[in-house]
C-alpha cells in the first residue's frame, strides 16, 4: 500500500499464558479488526518468541493513522482490559510496548 509507514514493536505475554494469548487472537472481535483497519492499521502481524514470551508486532500505518484517537476508543480500551491479565501492562491496561528502530529493509 502506498504511503504507508512500517511500525514494529515488542510486548510481553506473561509466562504460561502464551497459548491463551494465541486463542484470544484467534477469536479477535470482528468489530476490533474493523476499528484497527478504519484507524489506518493494515498488514498487521504479531510473532511470539516461545523461549522468552516476547511478542514482536509489525504493522503498516496509513498516513491518516492517529494513535491517540485509537487508544482513547472505548472498544480498544475494552480489548486492553480483556488482555490485561495475560500481558505486561501500563497503569491504563494498555500493553507495555517498546518501539523498535528499523535498521534494514529489503523490498
Amino acid at each position: 500500500m502506498e504511503n504507508t509507514v512500517r511500525n514494529a514493536f515488542t510486548m510481553k505475554v506473561k509466562s504460561g499464558f502464551e497459548n491463551e494469548y494465541k486463542i484470544r487472537h484467534d477469536k479477535i472481535w470482528p468489530e476490533l479488526t474493523a476499528l484497527l483497519s478504519e484507524s489506518g492499521i493494515c498488514d498487521y502481524s504479531i510473532f511470539l518468541d516461545e523461549q522468552t514470551g516476547m511478542l514482536f508486532g509489525v504493522q503498516k500505518l496509513n498516513p491518516h493513522f492517529d494513535r491517540s484517537k485509537l487508544s482513547s476508543h472505548p472498544l480498544m480500551r475494552k480489548w486492553w482490559n480483556y488482555m490485561s491479565d495475560i500481558m505486561e501492562i501500563n497503569p491504563d491496561n494498555s500493553p507495555k510496548t517498546n518501539p523498535l528502530k528499523e535498521v534494514f529493509y529489503l523490498d
